[in-house]
Order: structure tokens, then sequence, then C-alpha cells
């Protein structure tokens, strides 16, 4: 974004000089701006704190830090030389040589220090520069402004227009969103694609304010912009996702340096409350269903039950043990790669296995608590993940097992006679058709139990996600890994 020109501010000829009275440099330098001023050479003197500050000089008043952001000030002191309104010198802090070549004169500050860099500008201060930026940059959003009365409280005003999940939201100001898209380098107005379920098209923009919406920070949203890229691949299948009425929603998973340069946890209570990251980037792109596609539950999102999933569902996973193979690799993507992985699922089954001690009943365990998902007669009808957590896959490790030979055998543990499995076997009505009964049947297909690694190192805890009933359209509605761009 582009600070909005301020020419009119700046004087056709002449020095400027930024100070603040917080700056060791700036109380340093006084007597030499004295002493320049008495040589012919006027300075109009901006300052940041105190208007005070330097008095006998005249100074003029900057601590609504206007002139600061115009300036595209970042250090205290800066000198600047204009001339037809163009900016000829800028010396930042105090060089001796610097400020004695500018001027024409010798020996200033001669008992001075020969350098010192000086001190951060006001305006760069956290927080500030965004507040600046939107309301003297003119930032050029496309979104819709609303105005909120100076008495109404603006959380309320976000319920009352439908922003919400029914949690309190971050109202989306001006200054929060264009923190927000300092997070990426890509451009504000550009279209990643229509969301469902009323194909509404959304940018970087829209993305970033609900992202503000969700509680994000900025460092997440590039994580946010991929995830929703995912959700818009058409092999997501989001929109029958949105409007099914069975329990599913987006499932979040991250791999690669980002997720811990961005604070995500892949530990203690990964998929629990607790964690920002987690929690609002999965929030976020809950809310750009919703607010921007029109997802609104009892309207198209007509889930009989629904799921906490609906609120959030985001972690990491687990990739500090070098012996387990990431989910983004076994996806295709390099190792050290920032991805992140949509599946279609449901919330967690527990898996309690504290007895088990060998790989072999271990996976004889796993696949007895898979075959559960959607319903123990169902097969090739959902997908599974598992979350396997760090002490049950401490048994596999011990035995030389990684991913592909825990997959191929809980794959092997899982096919069972089609005879026992149609409709009406066992005394039960659900089941799989009647032309399968001379079959051997596996409960998912080869591609459809994806597994990740999480959790604390205590517990021998796993969990299992059920996937979405749309999973037995195999080739239609698949789970989506893309790498993360900033």
């Amino acid at each position: 974004m582009d600070t909005k020109s301020s020419e009119s501010i700046f004087p056709i000829e002449g020095w400027v000089l930024f100070v603040k009275q917080d700056c060791e440099t700036c109380v340093m330098i006084e007597p030499v701006v004295g002493k320049v001023i008495e040589s012919g050479h006027p300075i109009t003197i901006y300052t940041q704190d105190n208007p005070n500050f330097m008095s006998k000089f005249l100074p003029q008043d900057d601590t609504n830090l206007e002139h600061s952001f115009n300036y595209n000030i970042k250090i205290t002191p800066t000198l600047i030389r204009f001339s037809k309104s163009t900016e000829q010198i800028r010396i930042e802090g105090w060089c001796r040589e610097d400020w004695c070549k500018a001027f024409g004169l010798e020996n200033l500050g001669i008992d001075l220090p020969y350098f010192r860099p000086g001190c951060g500008s006001k305006s760069l201060d956290p927080g500030v520069y965004e507040r600046l930026f939107a309301k003297y940059g003119n930032p050029d959003f496309e979104a819709r402004q609303i105005e909120v009365g100076e008495w109404d409280d603006d959380i309320e005003a976000c319920y009352d227009r439908g922003w919400s999940d029914g949690l309190p939201v971050t109202p989306p100001t001006d200054a929060r969103v264009i923190a927000m898209l300092m997070g990426t380098k890509r451009d504000p107005k550009e279209v990643i694609g229509e969301v469902p379920p009323n194909l509404a098209p959304i940018t970087i923009e829209k993305i970033a304010i609900n992202a503000v919406l969700a509680g994000c920070k900025p460092e997440y949203l590039p994580v946010v912009i991929s995830a929703l890229e995912a959700a818009l691949d058409p092999i997501f299948t989001m929109h029958g996702l949105l409007c099914t009425t069975c329990f599913s929603s987006p499932i979040i998973i991250v791999n690669g340096p980002i997720a811990k340069s961005i604070g995500m946890n892949w530990g203690v209570n990964a998929l629990g409350q607790g964690n920002r990251a987690n929690a609002t980037i999965g929030r976020a792109l809950q809310l750009i269903i919703r607010n921007v596609g029109g997802g609104v539950p009892g309207d198209l999102d007509r889930s009989t039950l629904g799921g906490p999933g609906k609120f959030t569902f985001c972690f990491a996973e687990d990739e500090t043990d070098d012996t387990w193979e990431p989910l983004s690799k076994a996806r295709g993507f390099e190792s050290g790669q920032n991805t992140v992985t949509l599946f279609q699922g449901d919330g967690i089954q527990g898996v309690i296995d504290q007895r088990s001690k060998t790989p072999d009943t271990m996976i004889k365990s796993l696949s007895m608590s898979l075959l559960a998902v959607g319903h123990p007669k169902l097969a090739e009808f959902t997908n599974a993940l598992l979350i396997l957590s760090h002490e049950h896959y401490a048994i596999f490790r011990k035995a030389g097992w990684g991913r592909s030979q825990i997959t191929d055998e809980l794959h092997k543990a899982m096919i069972r006679p089609g005879k026992d499995l149609i409709y009406g076997a066992q005394g039960v009505g659900e089941g799989i058709s009647t032309d399968r009964a001379e079959e051997d049947v596996n409960k998912f297909w080869p591609e459809g139990l994806v597994i990740v690694r999480a959790g604390a190192k205590a517990g021998l805890f796993s969990a299992i996600c059920a996937g979405w009933t749309g999973g037995r359209f195999r080739y239609e509605s698949q789970t989506v890994t893309k790498e993360i761009t900033i």
C-alpha cells in the first residue's frame, strides 16, 4: 500500500528535522542545531513527543505523527533537504561528516562523538503505523465501509450484521485490516476464487478482513489464504461439505517451518483450546465461508447436528521426530516446504490403548477403532484421519516401522468378508450392497486413510476423525494439500 501524496506539506525549499526528546542522540545534537540555524540555515523542526523540546527553535508539534508518517520517518533524528518539493538529502541519526558536508560548515559537533545511530521513529512503534496509515494514508479498500455510531458497541454491531459464528469477533477497523495485509506480499485486490455456496468472488483484502474478525495475527494470513485456496479446489467439494446434513467441516493440518515460526501447537492439547494460531486460522476459514460465501447455519448449512469443528479445527503436525515422514512429504511435497492440508472430517473419536506393546497388537487395536468410522458395516464409504500420539508411535518406531508400513498393515487388518457387511447381515439394516457378498472388502480406499502425528509425549491416547460421507465418491471428493506462499 502506498501512502498518500503529502506534497502540500513539503516546503518548496529548506531543511526539515524530526526529533523526539526521548532520544539521546536528539538531545545530544541540540547545540549543533543551534549553530546551524545561527549560520543562516533555517530548519523546520518537528517534535514527536514533547512539543516544547528544542523550544528556542520554535518547533512544530508533531505528536499526532502526521508529518512523521507523510515524510516516511524511520529514525530520529532525521534531517531532510527539499528543493522544489523534491527530496535532495536525507541523513538519519548523527554523523559529523554528513552534517558538515550538508551545510558546508566545518567542525560541527566537534566535541560530540563522530557517529550515533539515533532511535526508532514513534510513527513505527508497534500498532502505530497501521493507525497512521488508516488516518492519513488513504487506504484503497474495495470492501464496503460500515459506519458505527459513536456510542454503539462495535462488537455488538458485528453480531447485528451476522458476521459472527456465535462467539465475539474482533471489529475489522481500517488499521487492523492494514496490519493484517502486511502479513502477505500478495495484492489485496487479487481474486483467488469464488466462495460457495453463493460463489461470491473473494479477494485477499476480504480474506484479511475475516482473518481480523477471527482474531488472527498478520503472520497467520498466508496460512489462511492457502487454506482457502485448498477449500476452493473443486476436488475438495466445499459446497457439498457445507450443504451436507452430516457433521463434517474442513480440518486444517499445517506442515513445515511456518508452523513453528507462527507458534502453532502440535503437542499438548494440540486438538483443543489455548493456542491462538490453531484456533483463529481454522476460525477464519469458517468465517469466510459464512460471511463471503453465505454458508449460514439453518440456511444452506443443513447439518443435522453439526460439530465443534464448524467453529475451528486446525493444528500442526509434529515433525520433531526424523523417523516419521511428514504428511506433506507423503503427499508429494519436499521436506521443509510449508503446506496446508484440508481433510473433510468430523469430531474426535478417542482411541485408548495402554496395554498393546508390539506393532502387531497396536495395528489390531487401531484397526478395531477405525472400523467403527461412520458405521462398523460401512466400507469404502468415508475416509478417516488417524492422529497418532507420541507414545503409540513409539511402539512402531522401536520396531522400525514408518508411515508406509503402518498404513499398509492397517489396511490389511481392516479387510473383511463382504457377506458380513451387506445390508441386513448380523441383524443390522445398514451395510454395503448385497452384490459384494463374495468379496473381501477394505474399510477405506487405499488413499482414504490419512495419518498424522500430534499430541503430548505422555499418554497412550490417539484419535480418529471420521471422514465426510462424500468420500464414497472416490474420484470426486478428496483431501487437498497446497503449498503456503507468503
